[in-house]
């Protein structure tokens, strides 16, 4: 029996991912635009600024509040245009403070498919914390985006950022462990590619040659 094959990443999808590659890096002019197609193809406010918030956590708050100061720009000019974007969903309830840590733990252990565990955490616990807590905690515990479409956003974000080649294959993987599957994220390349972003391509397309298919 033929395996049924995923059904390709929709323009919107694909947007997420350059939104926040052109963030992490701090494209302005690239991502002004890139926004403007992710709202066109179907995303809402809170889309963009959910993928820009959680963009904090992969490059800096500098970065996420200048890439959220560029998304206010746009929304208010496209209102003045007579565009009426959604303003999409706000997140559920999160956990109490007390429960960010077990609950990201789970979050964690889900998304990578085992207990995290290692000389790095074990050299440096409070990252470990960081991690768990803040992260897949809170991040991930935010609702108003799944977590494919969040894991779209890091992929798009780290292969646009030098030096994070371990982590990009790693968020490969994890992007795997929530139901997307490779062809789906190599579709990225050649729509970077088309992007004129050929060194993210690139570096997306290297990482993808060393991940194994799940």
């Amino acid at each position: 029996m033929a395996t049924k094959q995923a059904p390709s990443l929709t323009a919107s999808q694909k947007n997420m991912a350059l939104i926040a590659a052109r963030a992490a890096v701090g494209n302005m002019p690239g991502l002004n635009s890139a926004l403007e197609q992710g709202l066109d193809a179907g995303l809402t406010i809170g889309d963009c600024r959910e993928i820009l918030v959680q963009l904090y956590a992969y490059a800096g708050f500098p970065r996420s509040l200048n890439a959220l100061g560029e998304l206010m720009k746009v929304v208010d000019a496209r209102r003045k245009q007579g565009l009426q974007d959604a303003e999409g969903n706000l997140p559920g309830p999160l956990p109490k403070p007390d429960e960010m840590l077990a609950t990201g733990t789970q979050n964690q252990t889900a998304l990578v498919g085992s207990p995290v565990k290692g000389a790095l955490f074990e050299f440096a616990p409070a990252i470990d914390e960081y991690l768990k807590v803040h992260l897949f905690g809170d991040i991930f515990s935010r609702d108003n985006l799944d977590w494919k479409n969040r894991e779209l956003a890091t992929v798009g974000a780290l292969s646009a950022m030098t030096g994070v080649e371990s982590q990009l294959k790693a968020h490969l993987g994890i992007s795997m462990n929530t139901g997307l599957s490779r062809p789906q994220l190599a579709e990225l390349v050649p729509f970077f590619e088309v992007k004129g972003e050929k060194t993210y391509a690139q570096r997306l397309r290297m990482a993808l040659d060393t991940v194994q298919a799940h």
